[in-house]
């Protein structure tokens, strides 16, 4: 019966795969497709949401609207997809265009009054459905390297109307070569317990991998009792783009029986985070290796799991003796596989683990809450994946919180109380966090003598006291000269401490753009020619920090209108 059941459920998501619309989005770019990231690959705390559509190094190029639709959203940033466009159309679906380095037309003549009805570069906007119109083929953007983005390309995503789940962009049948199987490169077997034992060993093992005649992989034997499971590190390659990309399906089973899989068909933005239990994120911190684990110790709720049999561990007992097969697949079905046989072995590790305890022990589905001294470390029920015990020490004036090889997938609070400090110097104080000699900002919420934050990595906290404010210097300076036949102004900004809050130009007293950069520490103003005097004009730049320290930077030039 379960069989049937399998089958009948396999069916209808076979079926539910045929019914995305073929062959309706046109390529958002003019020159071939070439990926610099495809949809599920791992990032640093998220699976990536989309395609990353390469624009040969160069920004610049027409970005077009995939279909007939209407502009529905526009989202300028200066971290996260940057400058972005959402495109809503009548199947069903919203692309997502980001990273621009402008709109074009009529969508950058709005975005501009949006900008300058605000007073602010960073906004967002939601737009009816006769509002901003665009026809398939359309030119809406210039591709750019804006936000979050390290280097020049064109982000895409294709996202359910009414869901919001994002869609792997292949599903509508854009055009990709792929002839190539997934390479994996390491595998891994995991005691899940104090009690398991692999190899005679306590600790993550790796295993050989030997080539077969049929382009399949044998796993040397893996000995072991107790309970145990599975990890791989592996890679895609299309043959076009010449870049590693994830995968898109694994499928664990052992004697035939599937245990354990995931697909990257869709994704749920609130379950982007869950890429560090999916991962061995303390393997990943250590020593940048990537592995995906087939098993959950402690189970979470992650949708792109397709099956799950005891959470994909293995118990092997006494008597036990099988095959384990990981089959790891692209989305156009190439596909390497991994025999591995596995037997009971009674022996002991050969070196018994001794596990590091602390008095301070956090259960992971249960609130906690550490104090010493003047400071307190708040864990709500569900911030890590699993228990552990937690390094909580106090030093020197800072807060010890374990380290960042542990994960945490929500918000938890560090509370620091400050009884020496004045009221006036207290608001020129804020949690920083540590990373070796540099100290980043958390925004910090001040009561009377108590500090608070929330932050997501665990390390070292500290109250900090800014005093300096931000750095301006002008790229090219204009100080009373002409300068008619300039187009543009760049001045940079920095703040050695808290970071940069807020930044406000002014010319002749009225308020003008000047687009942030926050990855340059760069500021640009274009001029516009209906804002400028015929000769003298002043200009004001206004830059406050994080903790209110404010810079004016002031200064004049001539302008001859054009005729």
């Amino acid at each position: 019966m379960k069989i049937v059941l399998l089958l009948f459920l396999n069916t209808l998501f076979t079926l539910a795969q045929i019914d995305y619309p073929k062959n309706c989005f046109r390529l958002p770019l003019d020159i071939p497709m070439q990926l610099s990231g495809n949809f599920g690959e791992l990032r640093p705390n998220h699976f990536h949401a989309g395609f990353d559509f390469k624009t040969n190094q160069h920004e610049g190029l027409n970005v077009y609207a995939a279909a007939d639709g209407y502009v529905s959203r526009i989202k300028i940033s200066n971290s996260g997809y940057g400058k972005a466009i959402y495109i809503t159309h009548q199947n069903g679906y919203t692309t997502v265009y980001g990273h621009l380095q402008k709109a074009f037309g009529v969508i950058q003549e709005k975005i501009i009054s949006i900008q300058y009805t605000e007073k602010s570069y960073e906004v967002e906007a939601f737009f009816k459905p006769n509002e901003l119109l665009v026809k398939q083929g359309d030119v809406i953007a210039i591709s750019g390297n804006t936000g979050g983005s390290e280097g020049p390309h064109l982000h895409f995503e294709v996202r359910e109307n009414k869901t919001e789940k994002i869609v792997n962009p292949l599903f509508f049948g854009l055009d990709l070569k792929d002839t190539k199987p997934p390479i994996i490169s390491s595998l891994m077997v995991y005691p899940i317990d104090k009690n398991s034992v692999v190899k005679q060993s306590q600790r993550p093992v790796a295993v050989n991998l030997s080539l077969q005649n049929d382009g399949t992989y044998l796993a040397e034997k893996v000995l072991a009792n107790g309970k145990i499971g599975f990890g791989i590190s592996t890679l895609d390659f299309d043959d076009v783009s010449y870049n590693q990309n994830g995968t898109y399906k694994t499928l664990i089973s052992s004697n035939g029986k599937p245990i354990f899989s995931y697909e990257f068909d869709k994704m749920v933005f609130e379950e982007a985070r869950y890429v560090n239990a999916f991962i061995d994120y303390e393997r990943y911190k250590k020593l940048h290796q990537r592995v995906q684990k087939l098993f959950m110790k402690n189970p979470y709720n992650w949708s792109n799991i397709k099956e799950n049999v005891n959470n994909g561990i293995l118990d092997i007992i006494p008597n036990f003796n099988g095959i384990q097969k990981i089959e790891v697949s692209d989305f156009f079905e190439n596909k390497t596989i991994i025999s591995i046989p596995v037997s009971y072995s009674p022996l002991l590790a050969l070196v018994p683990e001794i596990p590091k305890t602390t008095k301070y022990f956090i259960k992971a589905k249960t609130d906690a809450n550490f104090e010493k001294d003047n400071f307190a470390a708040y864990f709500p029920a569900g911030t890590f994946y699993e228990d552990f015990y937690m390094n909580f020490a106090v030093k020197n004036d800072t807060l010890q919180l374990h380290d960042d090889t542990v994960p945490a997938h929500s918000n938890f609070t560090v509370t620091i109380t400050d009884e020496k400090s004045t009221e006036a110097e207290r608001k020129k104080m804020f949690i920083a966090s540590i990373y070796g000699t540099k100290l980043n900002f958390n925004y910090t919420k001040i009561e009377g003598s108590a500090f608070s934050c929330k932050s997501k990595t665990l390390g070292q906290f500290k109250l900090v006291k800014d005093t300096i404010g931000p750095k301006v210097i002008i790229s090219k300076s204009i100080e009373n000269k002409w300068i008619t036949d300039q187009k543009s102004i760049i001045i940079k900004i920095s703040d050695d401490l808290s970071g940069i809050k807020t930044y406000n130009g002014y010319i002749n007293d009225k308020w003008v753009l000047f687009e942030y950069e926050s990855k340059l520490n760069r500021l640009t103003h274009v001029f516009d020619d209906n804002l400028l005097l015929e000769g003298h004009n002043n200009l004001k730049l206004i830059v406050v920090d994080n903790v209110g320290n404010s810079t004016i930077f002031e200064t004049q030039f001539n302008r001859s209108q054009k005729k």
